[in-house]
């Protein structure tokens, strides 16, 4: 779960502490006033109030809000936009990444201030302030997104694909979830970066009918009242922005795991007829070096149980047969994706979703919520069904993939370490689970576990051992 969800309420005594917190700096500001004597040249905040309710009343202080608030708001939005979008581009092409990476450093280490007086030559003072928020933001945003995307565990988007779950799919259930963190995070500085240089443009620039303009005109006249009325009306819209920017964001992660759910269709996919599995002399192996070999041969409608024990290349199969890994030799024949059923030996659920949303994702629209219900029930107790999975135990978190599985329509099934995690009573009914839904498709299961070759009434195989060229 995310530190979003982790926060500490704030409690009575809390806010009463921050209340004085501001209380005492009110009070510093009120004797300063009071020690220079004079409301022109430093305005306490008694007199400053009284100004507030002056303006805020009137046409021309909406107008001007309005002015500076379009603008700064329109750049924060371009850079978001643009900053996302180039930096998932930047992740997926490294050419591209290369090309951008000058720029987007340059704009990051760059005054702003000089960048303002360049704008103004170029652009006029009346754009100036849209432009300085952009470029304050996109370095920001995009960097957010490349870290997000480098940081990402790829274990779930792989899943997904190998299931064929379409792309736009996966960018929200997955993509999009693992990137939120990041973006949140960044905004909550960003858009006070937004403000600080578009009030800085305009106050630079100084267009007509804009905030920047009222505060240099404040100075101008020695109207610290008015100076320090319109610094807090800032301070209040960055503030005011920051949170309702921050909020519409974190519920987009809500929206994205519900878009993400299909729906069934009238014409439901049918399940496809079983497919073979070949491995013709097949070694295994990551990066050059070899794990294990492999020559077998899964007829259509077969049931194979791998029953080699632990680190003897079961895994390294299984991604192999998922074409997540390149034989280092030999020739293998397997369904592509769509037409592959998996249940990976390592946790990969979307955490955020229920049980059902998690089948749902994977069910090519095959089943409707509520076979999706009646599915997990025959695996799981019923309060558990619309609980978010990261509330789940390690074992009822085993059986919602295992349910996944049989609800994604493959032609074969392939499924490593699916019983990990469970007693021997839970064991029995997910093996009795597996062989009541298999509906004669091919089932390649890798488990070292005992028993299991008789419980899925499966004919044993094992691993050759690789041999290291010396």
């Amino acid at each position: 779960m995310s530190a979003e969800n982790n926060k500490t309420p704030v409690t009575p005594r809390d806010a009463l502490r921050r209340a004085g917190a501001v209380a005492f700096w009110l009070l510093v500001w009120q004797l300063a006033s009071m020690a220079v004597g004079s409301e022109l040249l430093l305005a306490g905040p008694a007199a400053v109030l009284v100004r507030l309710a002056q303006l805020v009343p009137t046409a021309a202080f909406w107008s001007t809000v309005g002015f500076s608030l379009a603008r700064i708001a329109a750049g924060f939005a371009a850079a978001f936009v643009l900053g996302l979008l180039l930096g998932l581009a930047a992740h997926r092409w490294h050419a591209l990444a290369e090309l951008l990476a000058p720029a987007v450093s340059f704009l990051k280490s760059v005054p702003i201030v000089c960048v303002i007086v360049l704008l103004l030559m170029w652009v006029g003072s009346v754009r100036v302030s849209a432009i300085a928020a952009f470029l304050a933001v996109f370095p920001a945003i995009y960097f957010s997104v490349l870290e997000g995307r480098s940081s990402a565990s790829p274990g779930l988007g792989e899943l997904l694909r190998v299931m064929g779950v379409p792309g736009w799919r996966r960018f929200l259930a997955d993509t999009w979830q693992q990137l939120l963190p990041y973006l949140v995070a960044t905004c909550r500085n960003a858009c006070g970066m937004a403000w600080k240089a578009g009030v800085a443009a305009e106050l630079i620039g100084s267009p007509r009918g804009s905030m920047g303009e009222r505060i240099y005109q404040a100075k101008l006249l020695l109207e610290t009242g008015d100076l320090f009325a319109w610094t807090i009306v800032v301070v209040a819209l960055s503030w005011a922005c920051e949170k309702a920017f921050l909020a519409l964001l974190r519920a987009t992660g809500g929206w994205a795991l519900s878009a993400s759910v299909p729906r069934p269709v009238a014409d439901r996919r049918r399940q496809p007829s079983a497919a073979a599995i070949s491995l013709d002399h097949v070694t295994l192996g990551y990066d050059g070096e070899p794990v294990a070999t492999c020559n077998l041969a899964l007829e259509a409608g077969s049931r194979t149980v791998l029953a080699d024990p632990s680190g003897a290349g079961k895994t390294t199969l299984v991604r192999t047969v998922c074409g997540l890994l390149t034989p280092l030799s030999g020739r293998v024949q397997a369904p592509g994706s769509v037409a592959l059923s998996v249940q990976f030996q390592d946790t990969r659920l979307v955490e955020a979703m229920t049980a059902e949303q998690n089948v749902l994702l994977c069910s090519a629209c095959a089943l409707s919520a509520d076979e999706a219900h009646t599915l997990l029930a025959e695996l799981l107790p019923e309060d558990a069904l619309g609980r978010p999975v990261s509330e789940l135990s390690g074992g009822q978190r085993r059986r919602v993939e295992l349910a996944r599985a049989f609800a994604h329509p493959g032609a074969a099934v392939v499924l490593d370490e699916p019983f990990a995690s469970l007693d021997a009573a839970s064991h029995q009914a997910a093996a009795a689970f597996v062989l009541r839904h298999l509906g004669g498709r091919t089932l390649l299961v890798a488990s070292h576990a005992p028993g299991d070759v008789e419980f899925l009434d499966a004919r044993p195989a094992r691993l050759g051992v690789a041999r290291r060229e010396r």
